[in-house]
C-alpha cells in the first residue's frame, strides 16, 4: 500500500513539473515572438511546412465528412419531411464542430507529429546547443516561428474543411439525393450566423492551433535525445493534442453556445 501511494506520489509531482517546464516554456517562447514577426520569412516556411503540406489530407478528409453528413442527415430529416434543412444541418455541424475538432486531430496527427520528430531530432543531434553557443536564440530561431505558424495554419484549415464539407454535402444532397438546390442555399444562409456560429469556430481553431502546436514544440525540446525518447516524444504529441482538443471543444462550446 505505501508502495502505491508512494508511486502515485512521484507521478503526480512528475507530472506536475512537467506541466511547469511546459508553461515556462510557453513564456519563454511569447518573449521571442516580436523577433520572430521581424523576421516573417522563417513563419512563412513553417506555414509551408505545418499548413500547405497538411492541406491534401484536410480537403480530402472533409469533403467525405460533408458527404457522409449529407447522407445521414437526409435518411433522419427525410422522415419528418424536413429534408430541405438538410443545408443547414451540414452547414452547422461543420463550422461550430466538426470542422475546427476534425482539423485539429488531424493537425496534430500530421504537422504535430513532424514537428516534435523534427526537433526532437535537433535535440538529439545538439543542434539546438550550438544555436545557444553561437549566441543564437533558439526560442526566437527555431520555437517561435513554429508557434505562430501552428496558431495561424489551424483556423485556416478549418475553414477549408468546412467550405469542403459544404460542397460535399451538396454533391449528395442535390445531385444524389435530389433536394432543391435553392432550398439547399437559403436554408443555410438565413440559418447560419456569422458572429455566432462562423466567427466561434475560428476562435475554437485558433485556441486548437496554438494548444497542438505549444504541445508538439514542447515535447521535442523536452524529450529525452535518444531514438527511443524521440519516438515516444511524437506519441506523446498526437495523444497529448488529441485529448487537448476534444477537452477544450467541450469548454469552448460550452462557454459560447450556451443558453
Amino acid at each position: 500500500m505505501l508502495n502505491a501511494i508512494q508511486s502515485l506520489g512521484a507521478k503526480t509531482l512528475s507530472a506536475v513539473a512537467t506541466l511547469g517546464r511546459a508553461h515556462a516554456f510557453l513564456l519563454q517562447t511569447l518573449i521571442g515572438m516580436p523577433a520572430a514577426i521581424a523576421r516573417f520569412s522563417l513563419v512563412i516556411q513553417q506555414l509551408y511546412a505545418s499548413g500547405v503540406k497538411t492541406l491534401s489530407i484536410i480537403l480530402v478528409s472533409g469533403l467525405f465528412v460533408g458527404m457522409v453528413l449529407a447522407l445521414q442527415g437526409y435518411n433522419t430529416l427525410v422522415q419528418f419531411g424536413a429534408e430541405e434543412s438538410l443545408g443547414v444541418v451540414v452547414a452547422l455541424t461543420l463550422v461550430r464542430e466538426l470542422g475546427p475538432v476534425v482539423t485539429g486531430l488531424l493537425f496534430a496527427g500530421r504537422a504535430g507529429s513532424a514537428l516534435t520528430a523534427e526537433i526532437g531530432l535537433m535535440k538529439s543531434t545538439e543542434q539546438l546547443s550550438g544555436l545557444e553557443m553561437m549566441a543564437i536564440d533558439p526560442y526566437q530561431r527555431i520555437f517561435a516561428p513554429r508557434l505562430l505558424a501552428g496558431f495561424l495554419a489551424l483556423p485556416m484549415l478549418a475553414a477549408m474543411f468546412s467550405a469542403v464539407g459544404v460542397l460535399g454535402g451538396h454533391l449528395v444532397a442535390v445531385e444524389l439525393l435530389g433536394v432543391d438546390v435553392g432550398a439547399y442555399w437559403s436554408q443555410m444562409q438565413s440559418a447560419v450566423s456569422f458572429q455566432a456560429d462562423v466567427v466561434n469556430g475560428l476562435i475554437k481553431g485558433v485556441v486548437f492551433g496554438l494548444v497542438v502546436t505549444w504541445i508538439a514544440i514542447f515535447e521535442g525540446a523536452d524529450c529525452i535525445p535518444t531514438p527511443e525518447g524521440v519516438a515516444s516524444a511524437t506519441t506523446r504529441t498526437v495523444v497529448k493534442s488529441s485529448l487537448a482538443v476534444l477537452g477544450l471543444d467541450f469548454l469552448l462550446t460550452a462557454v459560447m453556445f450556451s443558453v
